[in-house]
């Protein structure tokens, strides 16, 4: 990789519906040799896909928050009974399994405050492998480049 092919990967960060003719032109490249780069960046698997970044407002989620989940047990079995459990959980639009005093760290997005507390009880409160939940609310994001 190689510095033209950092702000290859930076433009289509910023829109990846960029034609790949104005790619070219703003990474000073001709067009066939962009083309080929971006190829060859998807094959070797450093573009593993193209999203739309979302509205929240318009998907119609206003409360945000950063769950932390310890597990009562640390075996693969309880894990894995987690997870599958997370995964069937529109709610959750991330979930990373971290190092520290927890095992995970969950973002979630719902409507509002009374919709988190349906999720918090009825989902995660059931969920028997959970020994401690934690979470921390957004309350602004003055910087997110999620793609």
């Amino acid at each position: 990789m190689d510095r033209i092919d950092e702000n290859i990967l930076q433009e289509l960060r910023r829109d990846g519906r960029l034609s790949n003719l104005a790619l070219a032109e703003r990474v000073g490249l001709s067009p066939s040799a962009c083309l080929r780069r971006v190829a060859a960046l998807e094959k070797n698997g450093t573009i593993t896909g193209y999203r739309a970044t979302l509205s929240a407002e318009k998907m119609g989620v206003g409360f945000v928050a950063y769950i932390t989940v310890g597990l009562n047990s640390h075996t693969k079995a309880s894990q894995e009974a987690f997870e599958r459990a997370l995964i069937r959980a529109p709610e959750v639009r991330e979930c990373h399994n971290i190092t520290g005093s927890v095992e995970y760290l969950l973002r979630v997005e719902v409507p509002d405050l009374a919709a988190y507390k349906v999720f918090h009880t009825d989902i995660l409160g059931t969920l028997p492998q959970i020994n401690t939940i934690t979470s921390y609310v957004v309350m602004g994001s003055p910087k997110d480049d999620r793609a």
